[in-house]
Formats: structure tokens, C-alpha cells, sequence
């Protein structure tokens, strides 16, 4: 299927997703049982002799957001804990939590009937306790998890209102990398797909489906921009050019290869969580925003730009050649108009 996007008929495009990309309802099933059975027992088996408590476990990625593809079988879980009281306790006290974690799911998998293969990290505070889970009543195949523990910024926040200004201005005074904290705001990024009209969650299936082509196209030759920004990016060109729910595909993909082509100028934020109206915030916006471009701000959590550090102009290169492939050709053979777009807000 490499080959399979760029010779697929513009028109043709929906059925592509359809039939390649778009996960079958059994596979769906099937991870939804196995994403519960591991939050079952987050909140119930981990830390049970323990004073620490499970506050809440958020499911995250493609399969919470609707976005999953095909076959891949992944998902991410975080795991609020009240042992971290502030951001700062979440990097110094993590390496302990993933090993409690870790040692709890081993005496647990005799239990439940499941079977849990580790992939052992080599760093010295790891971030995230990857691990992949095989059972025999629940799953066909393995489903990869990846489980990271969190401060709980957020408490219980309502579904589509603001966070208090408050978590945002100990945000920019405790991080010192880049989206560092970026697991505390994990309801608002899952959210901020997972709310979108479904075409637009095969838009996304389509660009990520690029993007992974890509990736191996351009290996060894350096690190292109992380996958969640491509995804930031197709919301921002559906929002500025369309916000049809039923808008053209071909259009939709052309615009997004576009704006990968003018990575030089993109500068890209959204005020749905945070905005400038309060000072500490607007004085951390503006300097943000002066960064080199590409800026793509994520939504959720104003420190982290997915558009830094990374091979855009081998991103670029990818979707100059996909603009005049058969997926971005009309009939006729005229080449597909992609949206009218600016690449700054």
C-alpha cells in the first residue's frame, strides 16, 4: 500500500480510507476491552497498600481521539496520581511510580489471564511504561500500551470549559523543556480531535497515513516533525478553509501538503484553553509566538511547539511530489486547488 495513496484517484480518496485506513468495528472492540481491562486495574490493583491514590486514568491516543488506523493497535493511559502535588513532584517521583506500576501488572497477569511483554527503557527517569498486552479471551493480537504517570492539574474540569488561569501560570513558572508537563493536559488534547467531525477524522487518517510513508522514505536522513503536529495542522487547515462537515477530501489533503510546504511561515495557536487576556499569559504568548518558525502551539499546553526542532524540509520535499500525484490530480488531469489558507493566524 506504499504506493497505494499516490496512484488512488482524487476521487476515489474516501473509499481509500475507507477501505485501508479505516479501523473494522471488531478491532475497535477488541481494544476498547483490552484499554478497560488495564484501566480496571490502574484503579483498582495499583497502589491498593499504599497511601498513594489513583485520582483518575484518562485514555489517550488515535483510539480515544477516533483516529486510529488500521491495524495499529496502540494506546496511551495517564494515570493521576496524589503523590504528586504540583508539576515539579511529577519528574522527580515518576521513576518509582512506573516501577510500582510495573511490578503491580506482573502479579496481576496471573489473575486476570493476560500476558504483559516489557520493553525495558534505558533511561535513568522514564517518562512512560511501555508494555504490550496478549490475552486469550480478549484479543485476536497484542495491543501496545504505553502508561504515564501525571500530576492532576486539572481536577475534575468540565467537559468544554476553560481550565482556571491559575494552572497555566504554575505551568510556565515550573517547566524548563519544552512540553515537558504535556501528560497533565491529556483530556484537553483527546478532546480537542476527539470532538471533530468524522470526515475530519478520516482527513486526519489520511494525512498520518502520508506521514508514515514519509517516515520511511526519508530514515537516516533525520527526524521529521512529530506525527500530533501533522494532526494540529490538518485541524487549522479544515478550520481557516472549510469547516464543511462534508467538504471535498482531495482538497482537504492537498491544503495540508501546502501548508507543509510553507513550514518557513507557519505560526499557528488556538485560544480555546488559554488566551492572552490574563498578563502572565499574554507576556508568554508573545514570546512564544516571536520563536523561529514553524510555530504550531499545542492547544492544550501553551510551552509545547511541535514545530521546532525538526526535518520540515524533508516533510517538504515529500509533499511537493505528492502535489502531482494521481491523489492530487482532477480528471481532467488539472491539478487539485487546495484551500485558501494563510500559514499565520
Amino acid at each position: 500500500m506504499a504506493e497505494g495513496l499516490r496512484t488512488t484517484p482524487a476521487g476515489d480518496l474516501d473509499k481509500f480510507i475507507s477501505e485501508f485506513l479505516q479501523p473494522n468495528r471488531h478491532f475497535l472492540d477488541q481494544v476498547k476491552k483490552a484499554v478497560d481491562t488495564i484501566c480496571s486495574f490502574l484503579k483498582e490493583n495499583c497502589f491498593r497498600n499504599s497511601p498513594i491514590k489513583v485520582l483518575k486514568v484518562v485514555k489517550g491516543g488515535s483510539s480515544a481521539k477516533g483516529t486510529a488506523l488500521q491495524g495499529r493497535s496502540d494506546a496511551d493511559l495517564v494515570v493521576f496520581l496524589s503523590c504528586f502535588r504540583q508539576f515539579s513532584e511529577q519528574g522527580s517521583h515518576r521513576a518509582e511510580v512506573i516501577s510500582e506500576i510495573r511490578a503491580q501488572l506482573e502479579a496481576c497477569q496471573q489473575k486476570q489471564k493476560f500476558d504483559v511483554k516489557f520493553e525495558i527503557s534505558n533511561r535513568k527517569n522514564p517518562r512512560v511504561l511501555s508494555f504490550s498486552l496478549t490475552s486469550q479471551t480478549l484479543l485476536d493480537q497484542s495491543v501496545d500500551f504505553d502508561v504515564l504517570p501525571a500530576f492532576d492539574a486539572l481536577g475534575q474540569l468540565r467537559p468544554g470549559s476553560r481550565p482556571d488561569p491559575q494552572v497555566y501560570k504554575d505551568l510556565i513558572h515550573s517547566y524548563s523543556n519544552a512540553g515537558e508537563f504535556s501528560t497533565c493536559f491529556r483530556e484537553l488534547q483527546r478532546d480537542f480531535i476527539s470532538t471533530r467531525p468524522t470526515k475530519l477524522k478520516s482527513l486526519i487518517r489520511l494525512v498520518k497515513h502520508w506521514y508514515q510513508q514519509c517516515n520511511k522514505m526519508v530514515q537516516g536522513k533525520g527526524s521529521l516533525p512529530p506525527q500530533h503536529g501533522l494532526k494540529l495542522l490538518t485541524v487549522y487547515a479544515w478550520e481557516q478553509g472549510s469547516q464543511n462537515p462534508q467538504f471535498n477530501m482531495a482538497e482537504g489533503f492537498r491544503t495540508v501538503l501546502e501548508l507543509v510546504g510553507q513550514y518557513r511561515q507557519l505560526c499557528i495557536y488556538w485560544t480555546v484553553n488559554y488566551n492572552a487576556e490574563d498578563k502572565a499569559m499574554g507576556d508568554f504568548l508573545k514570546l512564544q509566538l516571536q520563536k523561529p518558525r514553524p510555530i504550531i502551539l499545542d492547544p492544550a499546553d501553551p510551552t509545547g511547539n511541535l514545530g521546532r526542532n525538526a526535518r520540515w524540509d524533508l516533510l517538504a520535499q515529500e509533499a511537493a511530489a505528492c502535489t502531482s500525484a494521481l491523489c492530487c490530480m482532477d480528471k481532467d488531469g488539472t491539478p487539485i486547488k487546495p484551500w485558501l489558507v494563510k500559514a499565520s493566524v
